[in-house]
């Protein structure tokens, strides 16, 4: 079966990722997609990264009842869980560009969570419902753009080169 993105835009220059079913919290997943969500792929796994060691906490702004304040962004938290399949994922849409034939700079375009099925737990515990996400992920190649006043600037240097090389011909024929 395949799985139908909700990101609908062109497929040139792009890669995606889906993890289906993952069995970690919807909430924090959305709280770390927000924070990823138009940054680079390196940005995102040195991130990751550092929530898994406990070195960088997540800004919570949506789900914020019962985290604590952390130091320069309030209210936080350390989903490590989170970060450790979301890392897999970025890894595996990294892996996806390459195969693609896309380059290393990459930019996060589409980064969502939605809750999947929430089937019960076996054994003793009743009325108990698991936590399951389903994040889909699409990359897309950072094309780097020169501006138009250096298209112009390098122009006029071909231009003068160009002049100065005619102007020693007509000397060298003199």
């Amino acid at each position: 079966m395949t799985y139908k993105y909700s990101y609908q835009k062109s497929e040139e220059n792009t890669a995606r990722a889906v993890l289906l079913d993952a069995p970690i919290s919807t909430k924090q997943s959305i709280e770390v997609c927000s924070k990823l969500r138009t940054k680079t792929v390196e940005y995102a796994k040195k991130f990751l990264e550092g929530v898994k060691k406990k070195e960088k906490a997540v800004k919570y702004t949506r789900f914020t009842e019962g985290a604590g304040h952390k130091k320069g962004i309030g209210p936080g938290k350390y989903p490590i869980k989170t970060a450790g399949y979301i890392l897999k994922l970025v890894q595996s849409a990294e892996s996806n560009a390459t195969s693609k034939g896309l380059g290393s700079d990459l930019k996060i375009v589409h980064l969502s969570a939605q809750r999947a099925s929430t089937p019960w737990h076996q054994g003793r515990l009743r009325r108990r419902k698991m936590k399951r996400s389903h994040i889909e992920l699409v990359v897309q190649e950072i094309t780097h753009k020169t501006s138009k006043k250096q298209e112009s600037t390098k122009q006029e240097i071909q231009n003068k080169d160009t002049k100065e090389k005619q102007a020693e011909k007509k000397e060298d024929k003199k």
